[in-house]
């Protein structure tokens, strides 16, 4: 049998999107904007954090639409090849990147200290709940590893609710992941905090957005929406406007102190659901023509800009400050934080992604391929 080619590079496009707001957001941890001078600027960056969710959704809805057509074409899936698949194509770059910088740490202290607390608990995929009940790690760069820990542990439970329980599985799956994430919300909710909140790592939330995904995969049934242009444009806006409002109204700052109240939490967070998903219909069966090949192949090595890029953050605004803005000053830019820093981060980030994509990660790509029964991008 022919195995049925499923490929939908606006997928690729959104997954650019979302690296592009957490990169815009986690700029400001090192170069922050004055939210009294340049306002819209300042919140529009903070409230790209909420990428992270889109993220979440996007692998949430692929995966399942990948499954549920292995399912109807072969009548059964292979949850061993599944797993083999995710395998190959998380855990060698994952690794790599996280023990290089295990090995850095302990010949220098320009990267913070990683314990062996944290190395246990990374090597298992309980990152994200090592850093809920520590608050954030030291070791800068290696904070953003938090959310692979929570896709793996979507990866462990989705192909065995698809091979025991098939849709009706995911349905009921998705429908107590929902209230699990609004009870955990509510829990926060009433232990407010002027300092670090754990809500933001906590798998129990962001499994909403896997649910979504879920179920929007299962509910289209391949509809795709054939909307034209300024539909799209107004949708896409209208999420960015749900995000904003999360966060200015409902005062949901991803990490930050939350102090809102229950209406405003349960508000905020579905605000920012909302918003996830009305980023993913604003693209979803758009015309080949509005997507521009090289930013869909950005979109395609967006998991290696997402390791890499808190990296390459910390050697322009903190180990080559100096030197940088020494050079700034040169050419006569010397608000340097606020471009040329930008520009050069923006630029190592996509240069050593594509580096590892195409000489590390692709090798096993092409091994992924063995295990493949319904061919996607890879």
């Amino acid at each position: 049998m022919t195995p049925i080619r499923y490929y939908k590079p606006e997928l690729d496009l959104l997954r650019l999107c979302a690296f592009l707001f957490v990169f815009f957001t986690h700029r400001m941890d090192l170069a922050p904007i004055d939210p009294v001078q340049y306002y819209w600027g300042h919140h529009i960056s903070l409230v790209g954090v909420f990428g992270v969710p889109l993220f979440f959704f996007l692998s949430a809805f692929l995966i399942t639409e990948l499954l549920t057509k292995e399912q109807d074409q072969f009548g059964k899936i292979s949850v061993k090849s599944f797993y083999i698949r995710r395998i190959l194509r998380i855990w060698p770059l994952y690794f790599t990147f996280f023990f290089g910088m295990v090995l850095v740490t302990q010949f220098s202290d320009k990267f913070g200290q990683i314990s062996p607390g944290t190395q246990f608990a990374f090597s298992l995929f309980s990152g994200n709940w090592y850093i809920s009940f520590n608050e954030w790690l030291s070791s800068y760069p290696i904070n953003p590893l938090w959310s692979i820990s929570v896709e793996e542990q979507l990866y462990i439970s989705l192909p065995l609710i698809v091979f025991y329980a098939g849709k009706k599985g995911l349905k009921i799956f998705s429908l107590l992941s929902l209230l699990l994430a609004y009870a955990t919300i509510i829990y926060y909710a009433l232990k407010p905090t002027e300092g670090f909140s754990g809500q933001w790592t906590n798998s129990f939330v962001h499994f909403q957005f896997f649910a979504a995904g879920i179920l929007l995969s299962i509910y289209l049934k391949s509809w795709q929406p054939k909307w034209p242009t300024v539909p799209r444009i107004v949708i896409f806006m209208a999420g960015l406007v749900c995000w904003l409002l999360a966060s200015i109204v409902c005062g949901i700052h991803a990490d930050a102190p939350h102090l809102s109240t229950i209406s405003q939490a349960i508000c905020g967070w579905l605000l920012i659901l909302v918003g996830v998903v009305m980023f993913f219909l604003s693209l979803y069966g758009a015309s080949l023509k509005y997507m521009p090949p090289a930013l869909v192949y950005l979109g395609r090595i967006s998991y290696g800009m997402y390791i890499f890029h808190i990296t390459m953050f910390w050697l322009v605004y903190q180990i080559f400050k100096e030197e940088l803005a020494s050079f700034s000053a040169m050419i006569g830019l010397y608000e340097w934080r606020n471009n040329v820093g930008f520009i050069i981060a923006f630029l190592a980030t996509v240069i050593i992604s594509l580096l590892s994509y195409r000489f590390f990660e692709k090798p096993f790509l092409q091994l992924k391929r063995r295990f493949t029964f319904i061919p996607s991008r890879d």
